[in-house]
């Protein structure tokens, strides 16, 4: 995996810059920009629910789904997140052929421009619907509804890579996901036992 790191600045989008130099009257920045990051993962989910009582056919609910689904990863991925919280991610592939992961994130004072309400927005949205897609998997598989298992999959594989990414953007590309667990766990725990300590 490899991790972009260069001191120069980049702006991800050409009207970032123009962002700054806007008045401060709206809390959101990118207003359409949230509206989509929204719109295609919980259209995806509402069809997914309500697909069987307004559709007859399978395949017409199977590729609704799976095309907003598909919508929902390329917005996600190639718009709201640098819009929305200044991270990027993608794969290349170099001369030699071997695959490279790059993970980007706003530096300096661009960084601050992100709003706390798009951001919450863009965290909730992202950490929330993959996890929906997981309890449809398992309802799929209880309920033996095996038809809609390629589209509970494609759902949870899709968005689940868009939530990987862009953790490992918000993280650092060299942090090891396993390790940032492991000590959030640990220092809690501690904090726990400092808090007993004083207790008694």
């Amino acid at each position: 995996m490899l991790r972009e790191d260069n001191d120069e600045d980049v702006s991800l989008f050409d009207a970032e810059e123009d962002a700054g130099k806007r008045s401060k009257k709206s809390n959101m920045k990118h207003p359409l920009a949230c509206f989509f990051h929204l719109f295609f993962r919980v259209s995806a989910v509402i069809v997914y629910l309500l697909c069987e009582i307004f559709s007859s056919t399978f395949i017409a609910c199977m590729v609704t789904i799976i095309l907003l689904l598909s919508c929902d990863f390329w917005t996600v991925k190639n718009i709201s997140g640098r819009l929305l919280v200044g991270l990027r991610w993608w794969n290349q592939v170099d001369d030699d052929g071997r695959s490279h992961w790059v993970f980007e994130s706003r530096k300096g004072t661009v960084k601050q421009q992100a709003s706390d309400s798009e951001s919450r927005i863009f965290w909730i949205g992202l950490i929330v619907c993959p996890i929906l897609w997981v309890i449809f998997a398992f309802s799929t598989l209880f309920s033996f509804k095996l038809k809609w298992v390629p589209v509970v999959i494609m759902g949870v594989v899709l968005q689940g890579a868009n939530l990987y990414g862009y953790v490992k953007c918000k993280v650092g590309g060299k942090t090891s996901l396993k390790n940032m667990a492991t000590n959030y766990f640990g220092r809690q725990f501690l904090k726990q036992a400092m808090s007993k300590e004083e207790e008694s």
